[in-house]
């Protein structure tokens, strides 16, 4: 059974897009229980587009997932993109905000998430600025484990000690991205069970799964367009095991199939979810 969170958010989501909509009006998947947007695309939308969203948050909750606060770039933080958020969240009844912990600015739009060196002066940095954030907000936000290719010749840590360090230095949540672990753990050559098992249970509110791309046998590109691999669910199952049952959504950006094929991958997370009856749930700040 699927208790209500003090968030008012459990179990399995799907990521809302306009694309969905249409299918969405005529009928939500019995599995889907929450929805996901990104705030910067919907901020400034009136007419057809906020009247659509506002008929699903009504009756939905909905997670803000951010793509260009950029928290460890170089650039000033924006707080009046904030300030924005703020609103738009307070409009819908939105509990939880979320970011990546990686940049994608400098002194301009870069495009892509770029990774953060792991360094203790970018753990005081970042975490300064995720503080600094939360003010602005006025609620502890989640940090999400970025995918990244190339190692930074500077780093003086691990990924995983650069990852514990900035949500103990900021207090904030971590927004656990369990594809986003599997493509470093290729990549980097590292086991992704273990990497899971050394993150601080008591921080995780929020798990994200996703598809991606095989370039070569030593090379994944997270695309967030095809569905999720076994070994994947694999680690969510695992995931579940080792800290609990937390609300989960499925995000597919690109190759976006009919309504119904989505809801079959999000199904299977409901379904990965009920053998661990105990779930945990997203937590107010």
């Amino acid at each position: 059974m699927k208790t209500p969170s003090p968030l008012g958010l459990h179990g399995a989501g799907l990521g809302f897009r306009r694309e969905l909509i249409g299918a969405l009006k005529v009928q939500v998947p019995k599995a889907v229980d929450f929805f996901e947007i990104a705030p910067e695309n919907w901020i400034d939308f009136g007419g057809a587009s906020a009247r659509d969203l506002r008929a699903f948050s009504e009756r939905y909750p909905f997670v803000c997932h951010g793509l260009s606060l950029s928290i460890g770039g170089p650039s000033p933080l924006d707080e009046m993109l904030l300030t924005r958020i703020k609103s738009f969240m307070k409009a819908h009844d939105i509990q939880l905000y979320s970011e990546h912990l990686s940049y994608c600015s400098d002194d301009g739009h870069l495009y892509d998430l770029l990774p953060i060196p792991f360094t203790e002066d970018a753990v005081k940095y970042v975490a300064a600025r995720i503080k600094r954030a939360q003010d602005i907000l006025e609620t502890r936000i989640a940090m999400e484990n970025a995918s990244f290719y190339v190692m930074a010749p500077i780093n003086e840590m691990s990924e995983i000690e650069f990852i514990r360090a900035v949500v103990e230095e900021a207090d904030c949540w971590l927004h656990l991205d369990v594809n986003n672990v599997y493509v470093n753990s290729v990549n980097h050559g590292y086991d992704p069970l273990e990497f899971i098992r050394q993150l601080p249970t008591e921080r995780i509110v929020y798990l994200h799964m996703a598809g991606h791309y095989r370039e070569a046998d030593d090379l994944l590109v997270d695309t967030h367009g095809a569905d999720v691999i076994d070994p994947v669910w694999q680690l969510l199952d695992q995931t579940y095991a080792l800290h609990g049952a937390c609300p989960t959504l499925l995000e597919r950006d690109f190759n976006i199939p009919p309504l119904d094929e989505l809801a079959h991958e999000v199904a299977h997370i409901a379904q990965i979810q009920a053998k661990y009856p105990h779930a945990r749930h997203a937590q107010r700040a």
